[in-house]
């Protein structure tokens, strides 16, 4: 047996999940992750592309690709970085399919993250210009 922490949040979830005075956290975890068959289901062994995957595609992106956002008044600056299925991966390793909900993440605020996301490499340049110019706006 191994022991391992989990925060307030993962384990509210895990007890939302449970059948109560029977399962184990292990029992839930088990059942989420391997479901009957033993072996990882579907969507924990592989998930949909995200929504910039088109732009990888294109080689407008690539994995690896670090997007930020900043916000000068409070004196902070967002990063996240592109994985390789097209998803956003933010600073705390939370990963989501598209950019607004992972720029909330980050801010606390519901922002268009195809707007306020920029290549960090070349600041210039928003989601929302490459997406254009996948469109052939541009």
């Amino acid at each position: 047996m191994h022991s391992i922490e989990i925060d307030d949040e993962v384990f509210a979830l895990l007890q939302s999940q449970c059948e109560p005075l029977v399962d184990t956290p292990n029992d839930v975890l088990r059942r989420l992750l391997l479901g009957s068959s033993g072996q990882l289901s579907a969507a924990t062994a592989e998930r949909r592309p995200g929504d910039l995957m088109p732009f990888i595609k294109a080689g407008l992106l690539k994995a690896g690709d670090k997007l930020i956002h900043v916000q000068p008044r409070r004196g902070l600056t967002h990063e996240a970085r592109v994985t390789a299925d097209g998803w956003i991966e933010i600073e705390d390793g939370r990963e989501f399919s598209k950019p607004s909900p992972a720029l909330k993440a980050q801010t606390g605020v519901d922002i268009n993250g195809y707007g306020k996301y920029v290549l960090k490499e070349n600041p210039e340049v928003r989601l929302q210009d490459i997406r254009e110019q996948l469109r052939g706006g541009a």
